[in-house]
């Protein structure tokens, strides 16, 4: 992987995990959808106001713009809200230690769809991704008497979805080279914002900004501040590498990810690593191992 590219998914991957600590924090005070929503409010906010200031709003044609909305409604709306109820029932350090799984589809789905090499002998990697579940389960079940599986499934439903968005924006970046990160990044937000306004409906108390009023002013500072580092900067730093980078390699350079954000989350609630967490991060490591190098 080119060096530039590398060092572009390293800080997505440590501004994502650090924002992911004020996400989780916010997702049980006040709710996951929510948490989703003002992110993306606040993201979009951003990246309107630097196309601006930049001279790069254009407003593309719907066969251009269409499938970059569909690919934020699916991963930054529906996938992120997975994502968040993830963080809620297992922390981030441990949902994003099962994203591991997604080089792997992302691998296959870009072997299919645009042609990139894959070897087949990292499927051994597979082995320790489920060793690694199966220590959360089984570090859930001595805690709380149950296997952790809702918080399982929630993290791989939000990786999936969030896989189905990485790949529809590439397609994209395949068939336009002129599409900005920046650009695409406003339409992917603003196909989250209409997600969650169509949901809201649904959802009478579902408001954007009456939560913000029940807040003091250091939490309303602490929920914007997350929401620019975990969503406007790593998205725009992330979609930049994305546009040069081999996917399965790009995808595998989420380790870090899950290294900052354990790491983060151990200071956030100033306690030292489990042993179930340390055990679980070393099968991380040797799938890891095998899936990258």
């Amino acid at each position: 992987m080119d060096s530039n590219v590398l060092i572009l998914a390293l800080a997505s991957n440590f501004f994502f995990a650090l924002g992911s600590q004020f996400f989780t924090y916010f997702s049980k005070k006040i709710g996951a959808t929510w948490m989703n929503w003002y992110k993306a409010y606040v993201a979009q906010v951003c990246f309107f106001v630097w196309l601006l200031f930049k001279g790069g709003l254009v407003w593309l044609p719907l066969a251009q713009g269409g499938p970059l909305m569909l690919s934020g409604l699916i991963g930054l709306g529906a996938g992120d809200v997975l994502l968040l109820l993830a963080f809620k029932e297992m922390g981030p350090g441990r949902t994003l230690m099962l994203f591991a799984f997604q080089p792997l589809l992302v691998g296959i789905a870009a072997f299919f769809f645009f042609n990139q090499s894959i070897d087949t002998t990292r499927f051994w990697a597979i082995f320790f991704f489920i060793l690694c579940i199966l220590i959360f389960s089984l570090e859930s079940f001595k805690k709380e008497r149950h296997w952790g599986s809702k918080g399982i499934l929630l993290a791989l439903g939000g990786m999936a979805l969030d896989g189905a968005g990485v790949l529809i924006t590439r397609k994209m970046y395949d068939g336009d080279t002129s599409l900005s990160p920046l650009l695409t990044n406003f339409y992917r937000t603003m196909g989250a914002l209409i997600f969650f306004y169509v949901l809201s409906f649904k959802k009478r108390d579902l408001k954007l900004f009456l939560p913000l009023k029940q807040l003091p002013k250091s939490e309303i500072f602490g929920v914007t501040l997350g929401s620019l580092f975990g969503t406007f900067i790593s998205l725009s730093l992330y979609l930049t590498a994305l546009q040069h980078a081999h996917l399965a390699s790009l995808s595998g350079v989420a380790i870090t990810c899950t290294i900052f954000s354990a790491f983060f989350e151990c200071i956030w609630h100033k306690r030292y690593p489990t042993p179930y967490l340390l055990a679980a991060f070393i099968s991380f490591l040797l799938g890891m191992k095998i899936l990258v190098f």
